[in-house]
């Protein structure tokens, strides 16, 4: 029988050995799912047989209240989570340590997006001018909100200018895109029980609390990315924040480990965005949104979970309406290494530009060409033409050298662009990808947009899935109209990779201080910046406290 037949099987006989109709041989059945750990899975007869005889301690105190059903019956993926956010320990200074500087520039990047009218037209309340008590406060805003549209405020505008974390393997993905759940959450919870709450078993959260938070949802999400291309599927990455941060949030309210399996579920079957909106011809700014989008509907689901609503056992492998089976081809997760706290310790920062990762090294590559071409006396009009010798991910999401350029969205996600906007201006900000901006309006930008291509180098492509390595490496060459060759430029590691981290730590903080700016006096912002640079004051402030200093009475 082959191995997908095999899976088959093994999902039907899984699925109907919870029912009390069916009876098989006595002896045990053991197989392997791929990407699970071995499980034994016993008949029918003997299952009834371990079973207490029905009592009335059996049924939930209200009949509107759904008992989570046992770990044994779960999918072991949605088992492994529940239990890994439940009981694991974060103990790892280097992952604390780096969730700080994550924590702070993705707060900084929510703070650059309130510069575009086309995110804050999106912000706010759903009826206008309504106030919740002891609600989300929203960063640089005057907003009070509900957690559930709190977390789509925070998770739009962190993910807005694609100027926060990455990760990249087989799946792509912005791990702190999760601080929009876990941040309108904890302030919510934090606000509520000061005021006499006991929402979280009565727990008043501490910016500590939200790195570790912080942490696990960035495990969650990036250890399923390692091995598992929702892409290829046309499923988008926010699937991954969707799960990840209702497996967190679930733990933050005071739920149960077997809420958080029924929670975890019910990411699992919601809905999943399609990519399209990522691709030509369908390139837009729901892009921007989709984060928060996924964030506004883990915190729902946890709440719903709360409130007594059930989970679905086998939402992952049950034959044909299961998750593997509608969405992912038949096709079980695969796993590289069980969950800790190596994600964020690994996890890639955009310190330099706020471009789509696979460009930022082809964008500091064409930076240090111009230093070159400035040398020589010659500038941008003096390119005939540029290669660019990359890896296949970026070919695939970015290479979009004879698209034309409809929009903002279309302009941060094309490399071309990007390289060639550097080349003319040697500069990359995020006002370059407006309509009515400079770079857009360039006649030699989309001239040498054009003359740029991009070459697959499988060994770029390797590199970029090594897990020793997980570089991002792009190489440009350069052709002059007078026929001058300039050396190939190669750029393997970004700023913000693991390699060049110590480097980075200061641009970091730069970048964070640049975004502070626009919004506050020099007072606060000093406050903030010595306040991000003192880890044991800024680990034991509570949260509430910490986000009044990011309360404005209007937004810029």
């Amino acid at each position: 029988m082959s191995s997908l037949s095999t899976r088959g099987f093994l999902r039907t006989f899984k699925h109907l050995s919870r029912g009390a109709r069916v009876s098989c041989a006595p002896a045990q059945t053991t197989a392997r799912l791929a990407g699970s750990p071995r499980r034994t899975y016993s008949p029918v007869s003997t299952q009834l047989a371990g079973r207490a005889n029905f009592s009335t301690t059996m049924i939930p105190k209200s009949d509107a209240m759904a008992a989570p059903a046992p770990a044994r019956d779960y999918d072991q993926e949605i088992v492994d989570m529940a239990s890994y956010i439940h009981h694991y320990k974060i103990d790892s200074g280097l992952a604390i340590d780096t969730a700080r500087f994550v924590f702070l520039d993705t707060m900084g990047c929510g703070l650059k997006a309130l510069e575009f009218p086309q995110c804050t037209k999106l912000l706010g309340p759903v009826v206008p001018d309504t106030v919740v008590p002891n609600g989300t406060k929203v960063l640089g805003t005057p907003y009070q909100l509900d957690p559930v549209l709190g977390a789509f405020n925070i998770g739009a505008m962190v993910r807005w200018l694609d100027f926060n974390d990455c990760w990249l393997a087989a799946e792509w993905g912005h791990p702190s895109d999760n601080l929009g759940a876990i941040l309108a959450v904890a302030d919510w919870i934090t606000r509520t029980n000061r005021a006499g709450g006991k929402l979280g078993n009565g727990k008043l959260f501490t910016v500590k609390d939200i790195l570790e938070a912080m942490i696990k949802a960035h495990e969650i999400q990036g250890c399923l990315a390692l091995e598992n291309s929702f892409n290829r599927v046309g499923l988008d990455h926010v699937v991954l924040v969707k799960v990840a941060s209702t497996a967190v949030v679930s733990q933050m309210l005071g739920l149960s480990e077997g809420q958080t399996r029924d929670a975890i579920s019910q990411a699992w079957c919601d809905g999943q965005s399609m990519r399209t909106y990522r691709h030509s011809p369908n390139t837009m700014s729901r892009k921007s949104w989709a984060a928060g989008d996924a964030c506004e509907k883990a915190v729902n689901l946890c709440l719903k979970v709360m409130r007594g609503e059930g989970g679905m056992a086998t939402v992952l492998s049950a034959p044909t309406w299961g998750f593997y089976d509608v969405n992912f081809k038949g096709n079980s997760f695969k796993f590289q290494r069980p969950y800790g706290s190596y994600v964020m310790e690994n996890v890639l920062f955009k310190v330099s530009y706020p471009a789509e990762f696979h460009s930022q090294t082809a964008i500091e590559a064409a930076k240090r060409i111009n230093a070159k071409l400035a040398a020589m006396g010659k500038s941008a009009k003096d390119i005939k033409d540029v290669t660019n010798r990359t890896h296949e991910a970026c070919i695939r999401i970015i290479d979009k050298q004879t698209k034309p350029m409809d929009n903002f969205a279309d302009r941060d996600h094309c490399v071309q662009y990007m390289v060639a906007t550097m080349f003319v201006f040697n500069r990359l900000e995020a006002s370059d990808y407006t309509d009515s901006s400079e770079a857009a309006q360039s006649e030699l930008v989309e001239s040498l947009r054009r003359r740029i291509k991009c070459v697959e180098d499988p060994q770029f492509t390797a590199d970029y899935h090594d897990p020793e390595k997980r570089t991002i490496a792009n190489a440009l060459t350069v052709v002059l109209n007078d026929g001058t060759t300039i050396e190939e430029e190669v750029v393997e590691a970004p700023l913000g990779h693991r390699l060049r981290r110590e480097e980075a730590k200061p641009e970091i903080l730069a970048k964070y201080e640049r975004h502070l700016k626009p919004h506050f006096d020099k007072s606060r912002v000093q406050e903030l910046v010595d306040l991000g640079n003192n880890p044991e004051k800024l680990y034991a402030m509570e949260i509430d406290h910490y986000v009044d200093l990011y309360v404005k009475d209007k937004i810029l």
